[in-house]
């Protein structure tokens, strides 16, 4: 069993510094467990309500330990906001649209850099602020957003991580490619409304996870910024004045659901509470694609989903499933398809790496040691995996399941799930 000491509280999360290799043994689980604040929503409200009149408070009710929301709560306070956590709310008070000079460290959060990265350029005084990150995050795409905030007046030096950024940032026209990351235009989307004048955003090509940036969109309803959506992107204009709702609720992660719906196509019973059905969450997908094991799934809109799907399709003796619309998960904190494809195949499984995706074909799985690639969704997929197993399975890393869901080896056992940790 997993000890209690495992990082039930904030403090310990944001301090991890060693590794853990848990054993699952074949199961089924069985409950009720509360869906975890979506990281992706709570990162949002974070900029949001920080880019609120200095001084103005929002309370945010539902809160997240993930290493990545704890590292956008760092860069923010660094930046000028306060944040104060009281239970299940954290309190975040504006910082303005004051010039700064500050040090951010995003650790091994894309959305978090990609996002506050357009907010420094429109911000920055000119000492600068500096962006750094993890090894991991600076080998990961992010030049496309560099070059286009460097069209348009932004001074940042460096060619990767760590960059310094001295404002500059100013109004006009961003075209940015639309097949590599949402995560641009969410951060241009918070950043351009601050700016003296109004700009057009576009996306060349097709724009890849669009529910991601309707959820940007709609927080920046909530804090009274309205924006106009163009064909191929979107008028903003500027300048904007976020305001604070007062108080305002973190929703629900349909990502972290999916991995308790997937275990009950194995025969788990498993009720997954606090989460909203009108979510814009790309994930909330993963009712109707596990429904589609078996055939192809198109996974473009909602590439999170693909190491769950991966694991279940696996776990499907007799069905053959293509997982397509997933190239860009090479660039991840692990390139997904090789993990999956690996996770599977260690296990006695058949899966097939191709140019966008996998090709798996459900069969009986064994026992065994699989790499968790020090990434959380290939962690929580193996461990899912594991359940339909036929003998233990040993997931090194484990530990990386504290970036999106710190809480999940404590869920999986309380749901009688069957672990060694060593």
């Amino acid at each position: 069993m997993l000890p209690f000491y495992f990082g039930w509280n904030r403090a310990a999360f944001a301090a991890i510094i060693y590794t853990m290799d848990v054993t699952v043994y074949p199961g089924r689980l069985s409950g009720t467990v509360k869906a975890p604040c979506s990281k992706s929503h709570m990162i949002r409200l974070l900029i949001a309500s920080a880019l609120c009149p200095e001084g103005e408070k929002t309370v945010i009710e539902g809160a997240s330990d993930g290493r990545d929301v704890l590292a956008a709560e760092g860069c923010l306070r660094a930046l000028g906001a306060g944040i104060e956590k009281d239970g299940e709310e954290l309190t975040v008070t504006g910082m303005g649209k004051r010039a700064k000079s500050a040090a951010l460290d995003c650790e091994d959060c894309a959305t978090t850099l990609r996002m506050l990265l357009p907010v420094c350029a429109a911000l920055a005084g000119p000492e600068g602020i500096t962006v750094k990150g993890s090894e991991a995050l600076a080998s990961r795409p992010h030049a496309p957003l560099i070059e286009a905030l460097r069209e348009n007046g932004a001074l940042i030096g460096g060619e990767g991580l760590p960059l310094t950024v001295r404002g500059g940032l100013a109004p006009g026209e961003f075209s940015v490619p639309g097949d590599i990351s949402s995560q641009f235009f969410s951060g241009l989307l918070f950043a351009l409304p601050l700016l003296e004048g109004e700009s057009l955003l576009r996306h060349t090509g097709p724009l890849v996870s669009r529910p991601y940036v309707d959820m940007s969109l709609a927080v920046l309803r909530d804090m009274g910024v309205g924006i106009e959506s163009l064909e191929d992107g979107w008028k903003i204009k500027g300048p904007r004045q976020f305001r604070s709702p007062g108080r305002i609720s973190c929703e629900g992660d349909w990502s972290a659901a999916a991995y308790w719906l997937a275990a009950n196509r194995s025969g788990s019973s498993v009720k997954v509470e606090g989460l909203s059905p009108s979510s814009l969450h790309a994930d909330r997908a993963a009712v109707t694609l596990l429904d589609r094991i078996g055939s192809v799934i198109d996974v473009s809109a909602c590439p999170d989903l693909m190491p769950v799907l991966a694991a279940a399709a696996a776990a499907s003796p007799g069905e053959t499933t293509r997982i397509k619309g997933a190239a860009r998960l090479r660039f991840k904190e692990s390139d997904r398809l090789f993990a999956m494809k690996e996770v599977i195949n260690s296990l006695g499984g058949s899966a097939a790496e191709e140019a966008d995706g996998l090709l798996i074909e459900g069969r009986k799985l064994g026992a065994g040691t699989v790499s968790g690639m020090n990434d959380h969704r290939v962690v929580m997929s193996a461990a899912i995996l594991a359940l339909a197993c036929e003998g233990p399975v040993t997931i090194t890393g484990a530990e990386a399941v504290a970036k999106s869901y710190p809480a999940f080896w404590r869920d999986f056992e309380a749901l009688g799930g069957i672990t060694d940790v060593r």
